[in-house]
This record gives C-alpha cells, structure tokens and sequence, in this order.
C-alpha cells in the first residue's frame, strides 16, 4: 500500500533513529499559531450518555472482564479502573463519536476530540509539511517501510494526535481533584504523556479505550508531580513484552518492535531521540505541548453538558484500619487499590493503621475492602474495630 511498494525489498532496513529523525524533519515547526487559526467557533455539545453496568460483584463490565482475562494478563482487577459512561456526540466535523467520562462528565472527551480535530487540519494546511514528506528520498522511504507500519510521515503525526487525545481522556477517569486544563497540565509535566509513549503499545490503548477502562493506578510523587505507580509500570512492561512474543499478536506491534536488539526499550517512535536539530531530542514533547494548550485554549470554547446522574446512594465516608500496613510501599499499594475503585483517599496514618477514605457506595466500599485483601492485607471494618 503506496510507500512500500516503490522500493525493491532488498533495499529495506530497519532503523528507528532513522525513521524518528525523519518524522521530526517533516513535522518542522508545527506550532500553537498555526493551531490557533483552525480554532473552531464557540459551539454547544450535548452528548448522549450511558450507564455503564458491572458485572455482578466486580467494578468492571463483563467485556471489560472477558478482556482482562484473555488479553491483559498478568494485570489483575484490581489495577484496572472503568469509566462509569459511554457518551455518543457529534464533532464540529459532523462525525459521530463514541467514547467514555468519569464522573466528572463529558467535557474532557469532547475537548479532546476537538484538539484533534483542530491539529489535523492545521497540519493538513501546513504546505511545508506536505513539501518536506513528498521530497522524502527513495532511502528515507525505505527506512520508513522497514520500521514503521503507518510509513506516511503526516499520518503518523496524526495517529499522534489521536494518541494524545486517549491518554488524555482515559487519565481523566484516574483523578477527579483537578480541573480537566489542570489535569491536562500535570500529566504533561510529571512526564506520563512520555510513560505512555514508552511503555504502552497500540492495542493496548485502543482496545482499552474502546472499552472505557485504564490498566494504571497513579500516585503522588514527593515533588507533587503524578507518577505511575510500581507495580503500574512492571504491569504495563510486561504486558508490551507478552504482546510483541503473543503467537497472534498484532501485525504492527511486531513489524515495529521485533526486530529490536536484545534489551533495547520498545519505544514509540516520536520518542526515539534524534540529532536532526544538533542535539539530542525527541519529537513527543514539543508536540505533547502543543496538543495540551491548544486543548487548554479549546476548554474556552466548547460547552458541553449533559453530566453523569448522581449515584443512587449518597457516598459512604468511611475510617477503617489496616493492622499489617507497615511502610510507605504499603501505603502506595492500599492508596493504588482504593483510587481504582473509584475512591478518595483523604488520609492513611501508619502510626494508627488508619485509613480515612470517600466510596461512591457502600457496595464499591465493599469491593475495595475485597481487593485490599487479595493484596495480602487485612481490613477491619469500623464496626469491628
């Protein structure tokens, strides 16, 4: 299909340094103004929301589960966390979309795809950038073929985009205490935009995307920033090792990664560093700014409504103790469980073995308890305190 076709087989090789530095040849300097000039007008969106429904004694839905249980291992439910709505609108490009919201409602959905929206056709009218792709050599052609499964620069910077925009909105369900261009801006300067793009691979997003659910648990990390937590992270890597060694893996996960030297990181391509601006870089970041203040910017001029139905039962405050809870690892993991189950931490004491925690119902505060116990730990309720 077009670009591999024009070069003879033999000419082909695999080079991701390569391959990034064109990608960063051709993007150039795609910046906020050029953004800026696509920016739709103020415009009103009322989505159409679902309830999604868990299975019986479980958080997750029973295609969130039968995914789990066929295709993320060795993840366990307890790391996952489930959007609670499946929301359907139409963008200001009249296409008809389909994703999920947290409690916090549809608006980071909404904005998200509009940010997408607007880059791609910055980046469609960008003459410079279409120029730079067509003047690409037969070599860097080649170079393209063997190493990536989308070979057209320009449409990789828009998978880029549409990338983006996932991680954004699946991140979103995770943390409800920021607003969504707070929330956007964290995630870009703690670095889990690059965490994505390093240890996740394709399937993994869109399927679980597709679904409404996030394999991830985040923390607090000393200097205030967000970070995955330690478990998140050997999880996500050993899930990238069992997608690219899967007999039935998906076709580009192993034209991209299989052929890696022993040991190497299997990296996203905009995050191979390049030297094709004198130094060593890396295309993600500059675009990953560019993505979030325009988003930042569109929060301006989208409204959306339409917000979630409040849960039938009132939330459920609750002080219970975890007599085993010894260190701050146990508190990281007890924190990790208890925010993937939709709760809010508002404090562990070590010296008490106190935790003081928000469940959106006395059923999912009965989940939590379940999944702090397949973790090893006990939990005495109040009531037997």
């Amino acid at each position: 299909m077009g670009a591999p076709d024009l070069v003879a087989p033999d000419v082909r090789r695999y080079d991701r340094v390569a391959a990034a530095g064109i990608l960063a040849r051709v993007a150039g300097q795609f910046d906020q103004a050029s953004a800026v000039r696509h920016f739709p007008p103020a415009f009103h969106v009322e989505p159409e929301l679902t309830p999604l429904t868990p299975a019986p004694g479980s958080h997750l839905t029973p295609a969130q589960l039968k995914y789990l249980t066929s295709r993320l291992q060795p993840c366990e439910p307890n790391q996952v966390t489930s959007a609670t709505h499946r929301l359907l609108w139409q963008d200001t490009d009249g296409t008809a979309n389909v994703a999920h919201c947290g409690p916090d409602g549809p608006l980071v959905a909404v904005v998200a795809r509009e940010t997408v929206l607007v880059l791609r056709r910055a980046l469609a009218a960008d003459a410079q950038v279409h120029h730079r792709a067509a003047a690409l050599s037969p070599d860097d052609r080649a170079v393209m073929a063997a190493t990536t499964t989308d070979q057209d620069p320009v449409e990789i910077l828009n998978v880029g985009f549409e990338t983006t925009a996932r991680a954004l909105i699946q991140h979103s369900w995770l943390d409800t205490r920021r607003t969504p261009a707070e929330l956007a801006r964290e995630l870009r300067v703690s670095g889990l935009f690059t965490v994505v793009a390093n240890t996740w691979f394709w399937g993994l997003q869109s399927e679980t995307y597709r679904r409404g659910m996030i394999p991830v648990a985040l923390e607090d990390r000393p200097d205030g920033r967000l970070a995955y937590s330690a478990t998140t992270r050997m999880t996500l890597r050993a899930l990238k090792d069992a997608a690219i060694a899967r007999p039935d893996h998906d076709a580009g996960v192993a034209h991209q990664y299989e052929p890696l030297a022993y040991g190497e990181i299997p990296r996203c391509l905009a995050n191979v560093p390049t030297t094709t601006t004198g130094e060593r870089s890396t295309l993600l970041a500059p675009l990953v700014a560019l993505f979030v203040e325009t988003y930042v910017r569109l929060l301006d001029v989208v409204r959306v409504s339409g917000n979630p139905d409040p849960q039938e039962e009132p939330s459920v405050s609750e002080v219970f103790e975890v007599p085993d809870m010894t260190c701050s690892h146990c508190t990281n993991t007890i924190t990790g469980v208890l925010e993937s189950h939709g709760a809010t931490v508002a404090g562990i004491d070590l010296d008490s073995k106190q935790v003081t925690a928000d469940f959106a119902s006395a059923e999912a505060r009965e989940q939590a308890f379940e999944a702090i116990r397949d973790e090893g730990y006990t939990v005495v309720p109040p009531a037997t305190a």
